[in-house]
């Protein structure tokens, strides 16, 4: 069974990934919430990242077209 901790992380173009707790951050994430099981920090990046596009991608995206594209956040 897996004790370490994790962290899910968040970089500005709010793509989410696990990351261990005690490595070191690469630039451009930031920790999202408290430490918690691999498993745990799946299941809460599962509820927050709700379209895989990048914040960019979606920027530039019409009102019109948004609605119209699976990539949009719903």
């Amino acid at each position: 069974m897996d004790e370490d901790l994790y962290f899910v992380v968040k970089n500005n173009e709010e793509q989410y990934s696990v990351w261990m707790q005690g490595r070191s951050l690469s630039a451009g994430w930031v920790i999202v919430g408290e430490p918690a099981s691999k498993q745990q920090c799946l299941e809460r990046v599962e509820r927050l990242w709700a379209g895989m596009a990048p914040r960019s991608a979606r920027e530039c995206l019409t009102p019109q077209a948004a609605n119209e594209d699976d990539y949009a956040v719903r």
